[in-house]
């Protein structure tokens, strides 16, 4: 990935991840249990539904240490099956 993150933030730093995926119960929990393995801690995730609730906009907070780290973050998350996208 070519990004600036290292350019533009002063680490550690707290990152918001909006994670938008498929409507399933599962999704906050597949969500938490991948950024578990990268980034221990209690995460409280926000779900908002789409219009016609097809899809669900999850927000995690997440205390990240380096731009290797939201790059790792990133691409961890987007490997999720439901997931659709990752900003």
């Amino acid at each position: 990935m070519q990004t600036k993150f290292d350019e533009l933030l002063e680490f550690p730093t707290v990152l918001n991840f909006k994670i938008m995926g498929v409507a399933c119960d599962e999704l906050p929990d597949l969500i938490v249990a991948e950024l578990q393995k990268h980034t221990p801690g209690d995460y409280s995730p926000k779900i908002k539904p789409s219009s016609k609730g097809n899809y669900w906009s999850v927000s995690v907070a997440v205390r990240v240490t380096s731009k290797d780290h939201i790059e790792k973050i990133y691409k961890t998350l987007t490997a999720i099956e439901q997931v659709r996208y990752v900003l």
